[in-house]
């Protein structure tokens, strides 16, 4: 069953390259595209995507607030921010705003579709190039609170291994061909995991790794 796709970014260049990505991507389609973020709830509208590829930095409504915009009337929407910026407050805005996904503008084919296809398995994604920019900005917001230990996590030592995965950005295909283990059984560990500690997106998943220094920056 192909996995529809709506691309919305102001740089016609920038869509006709992802267009031409994800049409290398067996499975995936790309149903739309919008040059502002003011066509996008008109879009998901008329469209249904499964998907939608948002960039952040757009004329008149930007990414951040057509992602609000969106997540407040269709809050199951799955978005991937597909951006050039790197900077850490924004990144974690964007992963707090509801996006499923982040991944820089500069990735190549396999990325793009690793990630893609952790959203259509209802999972999260975060780019590997940016997984230390967002532990590290959460170490700094963490640094600003008092700290409130938890003497038992109450995961196993593989839950714990494959929760420092999670947070390093790796996606659950790398992560199981890393373990060794299958898709299915690292799912089962991730569901559990989030289940236990009761967050259940990324962001939260590094904030809580980083204060209970389940990982730290020098990993």
């Amino acid at each position: 069953m192909t996995c529809n796709l709506l691309l919305v970014d102001d740089h016609s260049l920038i869509r006709a390259g992802v267009r031409a990505l994800v049409m290398d991507i067996p499975g995936y389609a790309v149903i739309g595209e919008a040059d502002d973020g003011a066509h996008l709830l008109e879009m998901v509208e008329q469209l249904r995507p499964d998907i939608i590829l948002l960039d952040l930095s757009m004329k008149r409504i930007g990414g951040l607030d057509a992602l609000r915009r969106l997540k407040a009337l269709h809050p199951q929407s799955k978005v991937l921010i597909l951006s050039m910026h790197t900077d850490p407050a924004l990144i974690m805005q964007a992963l707090e705003s509801g996006a499923h996904g982040y991944l820089l503008k500069d990735t190549t084919a396999t990325e793009l579709e690793h990630a893609l296809e952790a959203l259509r398995n209802n999972e999260r994604y975060l780019s590997p190039a940016i997984a230390h920019t967002v532990i590290t900005q959460a170490l700094t917001r963490a640094q600003k609170h008092t700290p409130q230990p938890v003497d038992n996590h109450n995961l196993t030592a593989r839950q714990l291994e494959i929760l420092r995965l999670i947070v390093r950005g790796k996606s659950t295909r790398e992560i199981a061909l890393g373990l060794g283990l299958s898709i299915k059984t690292v799912e089962t560990h991730r569901s559990q995991i989030m289940k236990r500690l009761q967050i259940f997106d990324v962001a939260g998943l590094v904030l809580f790794a980083v204060r209970e220094q389940i990982i730290s920056l020098d990993d």
